[in-house]
């Protein structure tokens, strides 16, 4: 029937769907919301932890991750709703962006349209709501500017402020027992970069057997490899080599080459005819006069012979990101051809010291005194690769928070202190906006200081009167209280020594906002139609 009687044409094809209006905006806010729901117990000191378990078949009994790590959780999940993939696109990008921080944008986002909702039912347009959260937004990043403290990144205040950044970080880790060593750990890793974020030169090795408290920090960098039979064990003052090239002389690498001889003297040709082109190859490697020659693929026997025989010392199979980290730290290139042995003063990577070392029952490459002494390797220990893989987690959480705060130097007080103090600017400004955007101020303050009551509820503690005598704290002018969540109290956080990134918190705000604004426009979704499958 035509639009004549009544009845609008069909527009989306058979088996396609349509929400409209209110069912599309609950469709999202649910979806949304149970994600948040769902990390919102990790967060804090005193976060649970989930398992995370593979249903694919011959899976039930490998791959379990144990973890509290909000990107880990939100990586794992598969979901069908559209606004629980935005989330988990948000928390994937603050942890790329900054590290840590990705329960908190999730579980934000997650209260923004807990508020929202609530708003939407007293029928208020959405472009109010977000009007107002836009405003909140601004109100809220500029009050954390204001409560932040910089120091000169060579002063000794700024090295406390690291150590306790990484504490802080740690609390609500796995390792928390523990975070006064691997807070000064991870801050002597992250200070020998010299200002780099390039975690590349910090080299994280996972393995079983010890305790957790084994783990140290080794001055060095250290490639899990073996250096070839034949070759010397300890190399001083090397000059390293650096290569992806084939060594592997007996193979043709034309792709369906085929050979047709007619005697066993042709093969014998073919295979002098090889033999010579990697003799050939072995010797332009040689004009460069290296000590150390690594490379990224096998190595073959005989040119493995004739390097060893020039007392050059071999490592093979050496993995790309190893590779990589070698040429990084020692300040060499990666070659794949050897025709400017005139260039070997810049191709060339320099280190004080190789030696085989033995690290539990493994046997491994370890180069001192590299021409970039940025380079140093985090030995991990403990009883199970579960806990390594957690450990590892944590590590690179505080490293990443480390870098960032190296780059942006700034720093607030942690313990929900600036939660809360930003939740309080958004109110005084509430106060001043006319109109409905007013209570969209006033339900984003609510959203924020459900951050530090969350982190009260995952304690135990009564979140009601904590919150309560925070805000009476603040209210008089103790600007640097915060959660004690030790005894479940309000304390100082001067003298607690809980700091956190500035920069962290302040991408969080953004992210969740801008998330949140975006599946608060919804107001329709459109499911295509399933593909057809022919019919064998």
């Amino acid at each position: 029937m035509d639009i004549v009687g009544n009845v609008l044409p069909q527009v989306l094809k058979d088996e396609a769907t349509e929400d409209k209006g209110e069912m599309a905006r609950l469709q999202s806010f649910v979806g949304a919301i149970a994600v948040a729901d769902l990390v919102k117990t990790t967060l804090g000191p005193k976060g649970m932890d989930k398992i995370l378990k593979p249903t694919g078949p011959g899976q039930e009994m490998t791959h379990i991750t144990v973890t509290n790590d909000g990107a880990t959780i939100l990586k794992s999940m598969y979901v069908e709703n559209p606004a629980a993939k935005i989330l988990i696109e948000i928390s994937k990008t603050q942890d790329e962006e900054v590290g840590d921080g990705t329960t908190t944008v999730a579980v934000l986002a997650g209260e923004l349209l807990r508020e929202g909702e609530k708003l939407i039912q007293k029928r208020i347009h959405p472009q109010h709501v977000i009007a107002g959260w836009r405003i909140a937004r601004d109100v809220a990043l500029k009050r954390l500017r204001d409560i932040s403290s910089e120091n000169d990144i060579k002063s000794q205040e700024f090295h406390n402020d690291l150590v306790k950044i990484a504490r802080t970080t740690l609390s609500s880790k796995l390792i928390t027992q523990d975070r006064d060593y691997f807070a000064d750990l991870c801050v002597k890793a992250v200070l020998r970069l010299k200002g780099s974020s390039n975690l590349d030169y910090i080299q994280i090795i996972k393995l079983p057997g010890g305790t957790i408290r084994d783990s140290y920090l080794d001055d060095g960098f250290i490639l899990k490899k073996q250096i070839t039979i034949g070759c010397k064990r300890r190399i001083e003052n090397a000059k390293i080599l650096v290569a992806n090239t084939a060594m592997d002389y007996d193979k043709i690498k034309i792709y369906g080459t085929k050979v047709k001889v007619n005697s066993m003297d042709k093969v014998a040709e073919i295979e002098a005819a090889e033999k010579e082109k990697m003799k050939n190859k072995v010797d332009k490697i040689l004009k460069y006069q290296p000590t150390v020659f690594v490379n990224r693929q096998l190595i073959y026997n005989y040119p493995e012979q004739l390097l060893a025989d020039s007392n050059i010392t071999v490592i093979e199979h050496a993995d790309f990101e190893g590779m990589e980290r070698v040429a990084a730290a020692t300040g060499a290139e990666i070659l794949s051809t050897f025709d400017a042995p005139e260039r070997r003063d810049q191709v060339l990577g320099h280190c004080d010291l190789i030696e085989e070392i033995m690290i539990g029952e493994e046997k491994m490459i370890k180069f001192t005194g590299c021409k970039k002494n940025e380079a140093c390797t985090i030995v991990l220990r403990g009883s199970s690769i579960h806990i390594l893989d957690e450990v590892d987690r944590s590590i690179h959480d505080v490293l990443c928070v480390l870098t960032t705060t190296v780059k942006n130097r700034r720093v607030v007080w942690g313990g929900g202190n600036s939660e809360m103090q930003m939740a309080a600017a958004c109110e005084e400004e509430a106060k001043k906006v006319q109109g409905k955007q007013a209570l969209a101020i006033e339900a984003y303050a609510r959203a924020l200081r459900q951050i530090p009551t969350i982190i009260c509820d995952n304690g135990g503690y009564d979140s009601a009167e904590l919150i309560q005598n925070f805000n009476v704290e603040l209210q008089k002018g103790n600007l640097t209280s915060g959660l004690n969540m030790n005894d479940g109290t309000i304390g100082d956080m001067q003298e607690l020594g809980v700091k956190e990134c500035m920069r962290v918190k302040e991408q969080a705000v953004m992210a969740a906002s801008e998330a949140a604004e975006l599946i608060m426009r919804v107001d329709d979704i459109v499911k295509c139609a399933p593909r057809k499958r022919d019919r064998a």
